[in-house]
């Protein structure tokens, strides 16, 4: 059994998760304390591929990525890189996809937070830095959290936008979905199935350890209140 797909799956995930957890915070944090308007319009721009199909988000991609178009072009000519058909590109792709489930967690998060012990902070002299970090984001940390594991399940799960913008080449950008999908079409249903225990037991294991840190961190905050 070629584990590549278990690799190439786990590393895109692993990264693309990193990318979107700081873009996500960022714009969630700025979001939440935007107008009312302006909050709106942003809203629906960075949520909209939650609600796309993955396949026309990777045809966007495309139309942007490509070989032919702006700045697939522009890469190809300056660097001598091509941004689709390699196991890294489906880092944009699945960037893209998994975006909107930290930001809308992360938002939801920052908007629940009382400000008053913002306001205590500063008037303690304490900068805007050391409040975002040690007191903002651990009182969120669930709600980020949450939105962390949520974008690594789906970005490990990804196929649509990630098999236009990557394809399916065996040993070099074949994903976990991307091979079962493979497999099933050439009536390999064992292999295939067993493709689909290993997503499965990742997935289980990612859940359960964010039960129980969530379940510590509740603890731990009975254990200071107390």
């Amino acid at each position: 059994m070629d584990w590549f797909p278990l690799i190439n799956s786990l590393r895109i995930a692993a990264i693309s998760t990193v990318i979107i957890f700081f873009l996500g915070i960022f714009a969630a944090y700025y979001i939440a304390k935007a107008p009312p308007l302006v909050k709106g319009v942003l809203d629906v721009f960075l949520t909209l591929p939650l609600v796309l199909p993955p396949t026309v988000v990777g045809y966007l991609l495309l139309r942007v990525l490509g070989p032919k178009r702006v700045i697939g072009a522009w890469a190809l000519a300056v660097f001598g890189v091509k941004l689709t058909m390699t196991w890294w590109s489906a880092i944009f792709a699945t960037t893209v996809v998994i975006f909107p489930l930290m930001y809308r967690t992360a938002r939801g998060a920052f908007e629940s937070f009382d400000e008053s012990l913002a306001y205590s902070g500063q008037s303690l002299g304490l900068s805007n830095t050391y409040i975002f970090w040690r007191i903002r984001m651990p009182y969120c940390r669930q709600g980020i959290l949450a939105g962390t594991v949520l974008a690594f399940a789906r970005a490990l799960g990804e196929y649509g936008a990630t098999s236009m913008v990557s394809g399916y080449t065996p040993g070099r950008t074949a994903t976990i979905s991307t091979t079962v999908y493979q497999l099933w079409r050439t009536n390999d249903d064992a292999l295939a199935f067993k493709w689909v225990l290993v997503n499965m037991a990742i997935s289980f294991v990612v859940l359960l350890a964010v039960n129980l840190l969530e379940r510590r961190g509740g603890s731990g905050g009975g254990r200071r209140r107390a």
